[in-house]
Formats: C-alpha cells, sequence, structure tokens
C-alpha cells in the first residue's frame, strides 16, 4: 500500500495498490438510502462496473431502459451517459436472493461504460482494466 494518496485522476491510471476500504462507510453515510448493482454486458459478460442505486434511479432505469445510478459521491441522479454519450441500455434486471443487491444486463450504447480513457483517448469498455499482479496494478489488453 501507498503511504501517500493519489488524486482521483492519478489513481486511475497509477500501478500503485491503494483500495478504498471506507467507501461502504461512506456511502452508508450518504443522504440516500441505496443499494450497490453490478453491471455487466448483456452478450459478453464483462464486468463494466459497480455502482449504488436509489429509489428514484431504480424507477428512472426501469422506465427508460438506460442505467441510472445515484452518485455517492456527488449526492444525486446520475444517468449513465447523459453527458459522455456512453449510455447502457438496459436488457434485464435481476435481484439478489436477499433483496439487497441489484445485477443489470445491458448493452452499450457508446464506446464503453467508464469514465476514464485509454492512452489513445477511447472510452474503456469496463471500470475493470486492471488486474492485480504481485501487489502492483497492471493494465489488462492494450
Amino acid at each position: 500500500m501507498a503511504d501517500k494518496k493519489l488524486a482521483p485522476n492519478q489513481l486511475e491510471e497509477s500501478s500503485q495498490l491503494q483500495l478504498d476500504f471506507k467507501k461502504l462507510r461512506k456511502v452508508g453515510q450518504a443522504k440516500e438510502a441505496v443499494l450497490p448493482v453490478a453491471v455487466q454486458h448483456a452478450e459478453t459478460g464483462v464486468v463494466l462496473l459497480i455502482g449504488y442505486v436509489n429509489q428514484a434511479a431504480l424507477d428512472y432505469t426501469i422506465k427508460n431502459k438506460i442505467a441510472a445510478f445515484w452518485s455517492t459521491s456527488r449526492d444525486e441522479l446520475w444517468i449513465k451517459g447523459a453527458t459522455s454519450g456512453d449510455s447502457l441500455e438496459v436488457v434485464e434486471i435481476r435481484v439478489n436472493c436477499e433483496q439487497n443487491s441489484l445485477l443489470y444486463l445491458v448493452r452499450t450504447l457508446g464506446a464503453g461504460a467508464c469514465h476514464t480513457k485509454d492512452k489513445k483517448g477511447r472510452t474503456r469498455m469496463s471500470c475493470y482494466y486492471r488486474r492485480l499482479r504481485n501487489s502492483r496494478l497492471e493494465l489488462v489488453g492494450s
């Protein structure tokens, strides 16, 4: 683990492992009651991201068939693709056995799902673009 906390843009590209073990504590203190939602590509099975939904985000998603989340960092409705153009069409919503998490099966309507870009400036398909090796992070693929 690193001693010095990286800025968000550095964190997203770094090979330094700095896991945020306090994230769920922060989510638990948020203004809105939320559930975690895993987002998976309906055809490839690739996990694209993990987000959170409140009732408003879930209602929007069901009505519009476009993935919406509750931004726990900004405390606001986050409609995926509203600013980036990289929307996620919801094919199916699944609920786990304890009804405390969701799974969105989606199709990408843009270049990808992650808000970060690769070295060529392209939107990454998934937020899981690094793997852990020998306590360091390395890019997966290109």
